[in-house]
């Protein structure tokens, strides 16, 4: 099997992703690159599989058959050490995650002393360096409950930064927060797609997707119904279902 260092330009790659939870079939053979630099947007309905395909890329879900390439590592290969491959995917979920008893800096600085080992002076100055890139340069020693969602949301993202992610994952990572808070989390996504960080984000940002992704997928019942350029998906899609979805939405 080939690997990725023949396609030095894709980050991921899938290969009849397939992913059953007992008898359900959630994904049913899906296959995506990713290229380094792209930003690609995964839109579809609830229970389409769009979740499962992102946990699956760093295997939070385990897939049930199919490959899974980062980089140029095969991370559906037992022998992978998952745990490396992770330092380099970044992600954020629906819900922020963040540990109630540790200020905003604490939580950013966890994991780079954790996993990274860094010092304290060198996870302090990067968690002050990327709270200030997503705009929280004045609330690094406020504690969680002190945030409102949209602001913990915000300090995720520079949790998952400050590990030097060569991709990041975002899983419906504005949907628990009120629509004024949404903004502020975009302008950050959008800020580091401009930076050229390879993203995957699944959204019901249509006006996001627009603007920012370089490619649209479309998924439903599990599998990419279409994908393309936004302008041509979200304007002249040419699939019925992918219509019926955007028609419903817009």
């Amino acid at each position: 099997m080939p690997t990725l260092r023949e396609q030095p330009q894709a980050v991921v790659r899938i290969e009849q992703l397939h992913k059953y939870f007992g008898s359900l079939e959630v994904l049913k053979g899906v296959d995506m690159e990713v290229d380094r630099g792209e930003v690609v947007v995964i839109l579809g309905p609830s229970g389409s599989g769009k979740s499962t395909l992102l946990r699956c890329i760093n295997l939070l879900e385990k897939p049930t058959s199919g490959d899974i390439w980062f980089e140029d590592t095969r991370i559906t290969d037992p022998a992978t050490d998952i745990n490396k491959i992770r330092e380099h995917v970044g992600m954020v979920f629906q819900s922020f995650n963040l540990f109630p008893h540790l200020s905003a800096k604490k939580n950013v600085m966890l994991a780079q002393r954790k996993v990274l080992k860094r010092s304290k002076e060198e996870a302090e100055r990067i968690a002050i360096e990327q709270l200030d890139k997503v705009g929280l340069s004045d609330r690094v020693d406020y504690m969680p409950a002190q945030l409102s969602g949209g602001q913990q949301q915000r300090v995720a993202i520079a949790r998952a930064l400050a590990m030097d992610p060569h991709v990041m994952l975002f899983d419906e990572a504005t949907s628990a927060l009120d629509p004024e808070l949404v903004r502020g989390v975009l302008d950050v996504m959008r800020e580091l797609a401009r930076g050229g960080m390879t993203m995957i984000v699944v959204t019901h940002e249509m006006g996001f997707a627009n603007e920012v992704a370089d490619r649209a997928v479309f998924m439903d019942g599990g599998v990419i119904v279409e994908q393309g350029r936004p302008e041509d998906v979200f304007g002249n899609p040419t699939h019925e279902r992918t219509r019926d979805f955007l028609g419903h939405i817009s």
